[in-house]
């Protein structure tokens, strides 16, 4: 076996930050449960490929992780565990019976670490899956399975690249549901364009790209005022989260709901992608058109979610839960790179040194845009251009 450095998350290390912090979430220093630990990588298989790690992304179930505010993961996977759902790799070595990859292949992990019957994930690939070991070190050994050929030939930069392997499949599958959903109940021939909300973050506006690709109306409700500018640059309509007071109160909700009609023209929304949960979900249901769909792959800041049953049964709106898309899907997704999927990247390249302080930053909400952490010092050739 080979050793390589990698992030750990512990129980141990969540409960004493947890306690530094008095319990409140929002004190809690995040980059203080990440210690860099030297992991012994598993013996190859003959289905496996060993990867160079050159790139990551930040995501916010590693926060989740950090935190512990909804399922102490670490403790409940023995105490300890390697977090990183997506990655840019370069294969160095595959197993006897490997025949899609080959030494200096660049590809991108996806996090699907147990599929059901149908293709869908029970479990995250470091998080939830027993024994799985995540993508935040320096060296991987992974299934073949779980990976896909990075499209080197898109048109984004590497960075750009690395902010899409769990993102752009959740937004994809998330799209497809809530569309599909829709047109169950009302046909292109009743209404062909649609108007489609999403609140801030990246998958968000990975759905939102996707709508506008159809030939949907895209509406971008966040707080960055960068995230905001960005989307707006390509046609989609920004509106400010701040200028609602982030829904604290009904009469917030009002005025947003008010402010929606006012943009479409008295419709409201007929896709909406939230977190069903938390602050933004009361407004997403608020501003849903008739027969709408609100769909969410998250579970930030809550397991449990209520709402008026009556009010949505008389408008015909659907309430979607997913979770993660299939493998076939994660390919599927990964085509729509740079012609669709556009993502907007933080300012900063996090050092792997740093990554501790990215996710702290996550933490604060103080990025950008999607965050990315350079892990490899030297890269391959293949990728030199794509910096």
């Amino acid at each position: 076996m080979s050793s390589t450095q990698a992030y750990a998350i512990t129980a141990e290390a969540v409960a004493a930050e947890a306690e530094r912090a008095g319990g409140d979430y929002s004190k809690v220093d995040v980059s203080k449960t990440l210690v860099l630990d030297d992991l012994q990588l598993r013996e190859m298989g003959p289905k496996d490929v060993k990867l160079k790690v050159l790139a990551v992304s930040a995501e916010h179930n590693i926060e989740h992780a950090a935190l512990a505010d909804t399922v102490n993961i670490a403790q409940s996977r023995g105490g300890k565990i390697y977090p990183g759902n997506s990655a840019v790799g370069e294969v160095i070595e595959v197993g006897s019976e490997v025949l899609d990859f080959a030494p200096g292949d660049v590809v991108l992990t996806h996090c699907n670490g147990e599929p059901d019957e149908f293709g869908y994930p029970l479990r995250i690939w470091a998080y939830d899956k027993p024994d799985s070991i995540g993508w935040y070190s320096r060296e991987a050994v992974v299934g073949a399975w779980q990976l896909v050929k990075a499209p080197l030939s898109s048109g984004l930069s590497l960075w750009e690249i690395a902010a899409l392997p769990l993102r752009a499949p959740t937004a994809y599958h998330l799209y497809r549901r809530a569309l599909g959903i829709y047109r169950l109940k009302v046909s292109r021939e009743h209404k062909s364009v649609l108007n489609v909300l999403s609140f801030g973050g990246g998958v968000g506006e990975l759905f939102l790209m996707l709508a506008q690709a159809e030939g949907h109306k895209a509406f971008f409700c966040a707080g960055s005022a960068e995230r905001r500018q960005a989307l707006e640059e390509r046609g989609i309509v920004g509106i400010d989260q701040r200028a609602f007071n982030r829904f604290k109160e009904p009469a917030d909700i009002k005025a947003f709901n008010k402010e929606v009609k006012r943009l479409t023209d008295g419709e409201g929304m007929h896709l909406v992608c939230d977190m069903l949960r938390g602050p933004v979900f009361e407004a997403g249901l608020a501003v849903s058109a008739r027969c709408g769909v609100n769909v969410s792959a998250g579970w930030q800041l809550s397991q449990q979610v209520s709402y008026n049953s009556t009010i949505m049964s008389v408008k015909q709106v659907t309430i979607d839960h997913t979770h993660y898309e299939t493998v076939v899907g994660c390919g599927a997704a990964t085509e729509l790179y740079g012609s669709v999927f556009k993502p907007t990247i933080h300012k900063e390249i996090y050092s792997f040194a740093d990554l501790p302080r990215c996710f702290q930053e996550m933490h604060e909400n103080t990025q950008t845009g999607i965050p990315i952490v350079r892990v490899a010092e030297e890269m391959p050739d293949s990728v030199k251009n794509l910096l």
